[in-house]
């Protein structure tokens, strides 16, 4: 248990900052690399003035050409360097699937162990302001789906921080999935060194009558949409997996042996996706589970802030579905509740 005199209240690009110059300060092996990461603004705060504090060598902006900085970063990591290459938008992971998915997800295996490639790779998902089809997604089922790879997308700072020390320190490549609505959300966390284990999920909120799962974002939401839910009875217990890859299957398992109920709710689409994987384990490994998916439609993601309302899941959303499911009325119309992360982002990234 972390000692409560030695936690402080900091942001979640606060807790990714702090991480990221404790393990460089402690590891000369890590180097930070990425567009923008040198910007005044540094990357929603979390790559702030690295260049100036520990040299250009260990912190510096790319071109264009994320299949060969990736190439870079892979070969620093099988040279025994630690790089983090940092992505203002996951959608831009689409070119250098090659280098992630037969590269850096292969080396360990086809060299019998001989060599590992200790790569984190930070990108950045979801809406912002408008940004549509080509800078809205989120690819956390294609990645794990590989072999190889490991994915991890924490909600709270305090599960920042030590996902992110984590996944520097591990000597397999990292899929490391930031919501840009969460970086300025606040929280407990603890000054000193600490680790986030892979494959451990985490109990947010405890309840009897329905489990809820979520991705990133969608867990904050749908903490929100459990206290919607208090005022028609139901208590529902969310469930923060934090590790997509190694997963806590028996996490949710347990939970759903005691609700009877699941709703899973995804940062992306639902068709082959997060949701899917988590349903169809609950459907083959316990019984008598009622459940459903909430997350994308099967269309790109829209621009217009209608057009965004209707779209992405929130936690009127979830609170509706989540009552329905529990036998609920289905006329009931829960009431929109703030997400102040949301209203208040600006741009441009």
């Amino acid at each position: 248990m972390d000692n409560v005199l030695n936690k402080k209240i900091i942001s979640y690009g606060e807790a990714l900052y702090e991480a990221t110059l404790q393990q460089m300060d402690i590891d000369e092996n890590v180097f930070v690399y990425g567009q923008g990461v040198d910007d005044p603004k540094g990357h929603y705060a979390t790559t702030k003035d690295l260049h100036k504090k520990y040299g250009e060598l260990r912190s510096f902006d790319t071109p264009l050409s994320e299949d060969g900085m990736t190439g870079i970063g892979i070969g620093a990591a099988l040279a025994g360097l630690r790089p983090i290459y940092v992505h203002q938008r996951m959608d831009f992971l689409l070119l250098c699937m090659n280098q992630l998915i037969n590269m850096a997800a292969k080396y360990r295996y086809v060299s019998s162990g001989e060599h590992s490639v200790p790569l984190v790779i930070r990108a950045a998902i979801g809406r912002s302001w408008g940004q549509g089809a080509q800078h809205s997604q989120a690819f956390q089922s294609f990645f794990m789906h590989v072999p190889g790879l490991k994915v991890i997308a924490p909600t709270t700072p305090h599960d920042a921080k030590g996902a992110l020390i984590a996944s520097i320190n591990d000597d397999n490549p990292v899929i490391f999935i930031e919501h840009r609505m969460l970086y300025k959300n606040a929280g407990y966390v603890p000054s000193d060194i600490y680790e986030i284990e892979f494959g451990k999920g985490r109990i947010l909120k405890e309840g009897n009558d329905i489990t809820i799962v979520g991705v990133s974002h969608t867990v904050e939401d749908s903490i929100r949409a459990s206290e919607l839910l208090k005022s028609v009875g139901v208590n529902a217990e969310v469930i923060d997996p934090i590790s997509l890859s190694p997963f806590d299957y028996e996490l949710i398992r347990k939970s759903c042996e005691k609700t009877k109920k699941l709703l899973v709710v995804d940062n992306g689409w639902t068709t082959c996706g997060f949701s899917s994987e988590v349903i169809s384990d609950i459907a083959i490994n316990c019984k008598n589970v009622k459940s459903k998916r909430l997350g994308f439609a099967a269309v790109p993601c829209p621009t217009s802030p209608p057009l965004e309302k209707a779209f992405y899941p929130n936690p009127s959303k979830i609170a509706k579905e989540a009552n329905i499911l529990c036998g609920g009325d289905h006329n009931w119309n829960p009431p929109n509740i703030d997400q102040p992360e949301v209203t208040s982002f600006r741009g441009p990234f």
